[in-house]
């Protein structure tokens, strides 16, 4: 009876074993991973992601960022729908946001300072007057560690950083995680994970730029979008919050109906001036439902944003002037890409009546980004 018992361990022992190499092995074949070039004397990646559909995500561990997304119009022709470069020397060269994860504190803090626990922090100021996505040398700028987890049952990549101790003028050192998930329901999962030894302020996002007829074919004035939001972030001259959280009833502000970006982004009103366009914080209504989402009628692409955080920045790519050369040697032209970026409002840390954005010392910050693909 022993042996018997034995040998039936030792099956199980070694059938687990088996699965999990067999998982292991799944995992290697499904993420390609080959060198994109070295940056401050480490190496850069980057991995190609293919899911059960044949649909390819690109992530480079430079800046943890999405290079590229090709997904099927409602024809099945694919077309890469993410702004990115095809080397990496048009990387460092190019728009530094790109596709990127953006922190310590994505979006701006006005004047580059806030108070925390008393102490004031002083931050590098590198938009006017004012300090955005962490500063020149956030988190979009800086080589990740990689590795490609064993445990996925879909293409899966993790990013992993540790921030030191006032790196950019933020207190503590962090230790940030970003997962990327490509699954078989085109959807790219990004789960962020963040702990710190010291009381400090986390705002994280993605910065990827879309263009549902393709990345570099025309602009996204034609687009469809709906935002499950009734209020809006308003901004003064330098884009940070007044503090007013104003209902977008009335105005050219309510996407809780389906709206073309270009049908109202030109009309005189004073938010649309100030911002160039559409670059405003949206307060979302019900998150983890499908909080925004996009739709090109001509190629029937259709983009839904899903997340866990109270709001989403609704960008234009009004800054955006043709001077980008991007994949295939396409140029990104003005309002050639549109961002939902998930996340806290600009200037929390100085604005009472926001949702606090400190992350309190040996305290975990977990979100999660879903950006689902689809035709119509």
């Amino acid at each position: 009876m022993k042996k018997v018992l034995l040998f039936s361990l030792t099956v199980i022992i070694v059938s687990v074993l088996l699965s999990s190499c067999n998982q292991s092995s799944k995992n290697k074949e499904m993420v390609k991973k080959e060198n994109f070039g070295v940056h401050k004397g480490k190496d850069v990646f980057l991995f190609t992601l293919k899911n059960k559909a044949g649909n390819v995500l690109k992530l480079t561990n430079f800046g943890a960022r999405v290079t590229w997304i090709e997904v099927p119009d409602r024809a099945g022709n694919k077309e890469n729908i993410t702004f990115g470069y095809d080397t990496f020397e048009g990387m460092i060269k190019g728009d530094p946001y790109f596709g990127s994860v953006v922190g310590r504190y994505a979006n701006r803090i006005a004047k580059g300072k806030f108070t925390l626990d008393g102490v004031e922090y002083s931050l590098p100021i590198n938009n006017g007057a004012n300090s955005l996505h962490g500063g020149p040398e956030g988190w979009h700028s800086v080589v990740w560690d990689a590795e490609v987890p064993s445990d996925s049952d879909f293409p899966t990549v993790k990013f992993t950083y540790k921030s030191p101790d006032m790196e950019a003028g933020y207190p503590g050192n962090m230790n940030v995680e970003a997962t990327y998930t490509w699954n078989d329901n085109n959807e790219i999962v990004i789960n962020y994970k963040c702990t710190t030894d010291k009381n400090t302020v986390i705002n994280i996002t993605n910065h990827a730029y879309f263009n549902l007829h393709g990345a570099g074919n025309g602009d996204i004035l034609d687009h469809q979008v709906v935002i499950n939001a009734d209020r809006f972030v308003p901004v003064d001259s330098g884009l940070i919050p007044t503090g007013e959280l104003r209902p977008v009833a009335g105005t050219p502000f309510d996407f809780t109906k389906p709206h073309t970006v270009g049908e109202r982004i030109n009309e005189k009103d004073e938010q649309l001036i100030l911002g160039g366009g559409y670059d405003h914080t949206f307060i979302l209504n019900s998150p983890r439902t499908v909080d925004a989402s996009v739709y090109d009628a001509v190629s029937g692409r259709y983009m839904e944003v899903i997340s866990d955080q109270p709001g989403v920045q609704f960008y234009t790519g009004n800054f955006l002037d043709g001077t980008q050369t991007g994949h295939g040697g396409k140029k990104y032209i003005y309002r050639s890409g549109l961002c939902l970026e998930t996340g806290h409002y600009p200037d929390s840390p100085n604005q009472q009546d926001f949702p606090s954005t400190t992350l309190k010392a040996g305290e975990t910050f977990t979100s999660q980004t879903i950006y689902r693909f689809s035709v119509k």
